[in-house]
Formats: structure tokens, sequence, C-alpha cells
């Protein structure tokens, strides 16, 4: 093969697609893929939903991008729908999770400059975690396959063990300002966090005068069966960041927080060139207008626990290969005995996309709108493909 022009950032596999349709693709040699990566928990409406090509089409001929040095409707209108939906007050709009994340990192340290603590800068983060690629957010995930090279990683980042309340409390200093946590580990390996480790954090962050921050950029746009998935613990956070799913495939991440947590971003603080055009928030608000319809989020549970039945049996019925299954709502995954690589290019054969995480984990994340019987077929080729791996290390 020719020597691609791109930067060789990532071990791509060797398949591409042409077109897709609901929870299907279509590769460019014209087989008929079932999606349950969804671009990495990005298209939670699948391929070519009619609501966001609608609304997308319909923005396409009117305005395309003017800049935040003007008012934007479509950004006004998206904030107060997200506002409306979840504990947030105030919006900032971006193009990614890492954009998400950096802004609110920034909202927490600029919230004790202006309380008169320019000193709490410091940020608790955990093990395990995934908060993007950028140097700020690479230091928060603390994961040093992906700092190597990169020179001594950003100042103010804690790591502790996840789970461990002792740890953070003794932690905790007077440069402290915040507490960055996603409820469900990603990219760390489906890794639950308990409701009770949160409900922890909060009243530390309460006593202490910090700030709790979510970062669910993969948890969050129904994926776990709610909007956000900090609704299953009943914890609120001061700053939340959201992304993937978020635009439903068109780039959008979002920093969400109180007003009162938001108050130090005023103007000049931060700003971004295109974050909240009004493409992405014609589409974002299309996204959302699907989400939050009556008994939407209902069916993703439902369908998500459904999914987690039939994929123990599966589990169940290949022991040498996998064994638990973890998640909640459409973030599923299950832990692997062999290399997560193998798996997925054994799904990969039987024209099925997971995607692999920490923990030696493949995640199964099929698109929101995804049916019963797509579930059942789903299962059926991660069957088959477990058992083509077990016939080729058998031979």
């Amino acid at each position: 093969m020719d020597r691609s022009p791109l930067f060789d950032t990532f071990a791509r596999a060797p398949i591409a697609f042409e077109r897709g349709e609901g929870v299907w693709l279509t590769t460019t040699d014209g087989r008929r893929v079932l999606d349950f990566s969804s671009g990495v928990a990005v298209n939670v409406l699948g391929h070519a939903h009619p609501a966001l090509v609608g609304a997308l089409k319909a923005q396409a001929e009117k305005v395309w991008h003017v800049s935040n040095l003007y008012r934007i409707p479509e950004q006004e209108r998206f904030a107060a729908t997200l506002c409306g939906a979840t504990f947030a007050e105030k919006v900032f709009f971006c193009n990614s999770g890492a954009e998400a994340v950096e802004c609110a990192l920034k909202t927490a340290r600029r919230w004790h400059f202006v309380n008169g603590h320019p000193e709490r800068t410091r940020i608790i983060t955990f093990a395990g975690a995934f908060h993007g690629r950028t140097l700020a957010t690479l230091a928060a995930t603390g994961n040093p396959k992906y700092l190597e090279g990169y020179g001594p990683p950003a100042h103010g980042f804690d790591q502790v063990e996840i789970g461990d309340l002792k740890a953070v409390e003794e932690t905790i200093g007077p440069e402290t300002a915040a507490i960055l946590i996603e409820p469900i580990q990603g990219e760390g390996g489906i890794r639950l966090v308990p409701g009770h480790f949160l409900r922890a954090l909060r009243e530390l962050c309460d006593r202490h005068g910090l700030l709790l921050i979510f970062d669910e950029v993969q948890t969050g746009i129904g994926r776990t069966g709610k909007l956000f998935a900090y609704e299953w613990s009943g914890v609120t956070p001061d700053v939340m960041t959201a992304a993937k799913g978020l635009g439903g495939g068109f780039p959008v991440g979002a920093c969400l927080a109180t007003a009162d947590a938001a108050k130090g971003m005023t103007a000049g603080t931060h700003g971004s060139t295109f974050g909240g055009n009004p493409l992405a928030m014609a589409v974002g608000q299309a996204v959302l207008d699907v989400l939050l319809a009556d008994g939407f989020l209902d069916d993703v549970a439902r369908k998500g626990l459904y999914l987690k039945q039939r994929l123990a049996a599966v589990v169940d019925s290949h022991p040498d290969l996998v064994d638990e299954v973890r998640g909640e709502g459409l973030l599923v995954g299950v832990r692997c005995k062999v290399p997560v690589a193998e798996v997925n290019a054994a799904m990969r054969d039987q024209d099925m996309l997971g995607v692999g995480a920490g923990e030696n984990v493949i995640r199964l994340l099929p698109p929101l709108i995804v049916s019963d019987a797509e579930l059942d077929e789903g299962v059926r080729r991660f069957d088959a493909a477990l058992a083509a791996l077990e016939r080729a290390k058998a031979g």
C-alpha cells in the first residue's frame, strides 16, 4: 500500500465505509456491517438519521459560521435545552471532549480566583481515567503510555485510586480546587463508580469548598439510559463536560455549570472560534429533541438490560475467552481473557464493529435507536466471533 499522507497516530483497521443507515454501515467493497461502536459512543442516533440530516440541511442553507463576536440564536436555544434538562445554568460550547474538559479545569481555577484564592489550582483525578489528548487533559488522565515523549506533565494534578476515599481526603490541601471524575470510566474499561463514592466526593467538596466536576463526554447524551449518568447516583456536580453523542456525529462539545461555578468565566477569559457555530447547534438541538421525547431514554435503559442479559449467556458459553459483562444502559463492556485486539478482529470477520478499552475490555456501544432484533443479531455475531476464535486457537 502507498505511504499515507496522514500522521501515523492511529492503528487503523483495514476497513472503510462509504455510507450508513441506522445501526448499519456499508463498506467501500459492498459489505454490510453491524455497527456496535457508534464511532466510539458518538453516533447515538445511528447513521443518516432523518432528523439530523434534515436539521443539517436546513441550517446549511441559512448560515454556517459567524463567530462568537455576535449572538447566535441557535446556540442560545441549545443551551437553554441543556440547562432545562440538567442541573446546569450556564453552558460554554466547543468542538470536542478534550476542549470541554479544558474549559472545566479553567472554570474551576477561575472560580477560586474570583473568590480570593488564586492559589487553589490543583485538581484531584483518578487512576484509570481518560480526559483527553491535550497536554492538560493528558496530565489529568495520568496514563504514562499517553504522556511518554511530551516532556514534564502539565502541573496541577493529583491522582488517586478510584474508590479510595481516605486517599482523596489525604490529598486535599490548601491548593486543591476541584475533584474531576467520570461516573463510569469508559476508556478505562467500563468501570462503574459506586454511587456511594460519588456521594462521598460531593460531601468532601462541600466541606472543603471545592468544585465537583463530572466528565460525561462518553457517559452522557442518553448512553446509560439517562440523559447523563450522574442522574443514576442522585449526585449533582458543579461542572460537567459533554461531547461525543452531543452532536450525533457532528463535532460538538460543551462545558455545563451552575451559575455560581461559572461566575469567573467573564468576557475575554475563554473562547473558541468554531465553538457553538450554527451548524453544530442545529444538529445538537435535533439530537436532544429525539432523546428527550417521552419514553426514549426509558427504552434505552430497557434495551441495555436486555443486551447484558443476552451477553451473559454468551460469556457462559466461552469461559476461556471472556468472563464478565459490565456497564449501564447501552454503554456495555465484556472483559476478555485473550488480547482484546483478537476479539475485535474476530468481530470484524463477522461484519460487526466493537471498541477496545482498558482492562482488556471490548466495548459494545450500539446506537441508541437499535432494535431488539438488531441487538439479537449483534449478540449472535459476537458469539460467532468468539466461536471462530476458539476454533482458531484449538487448530
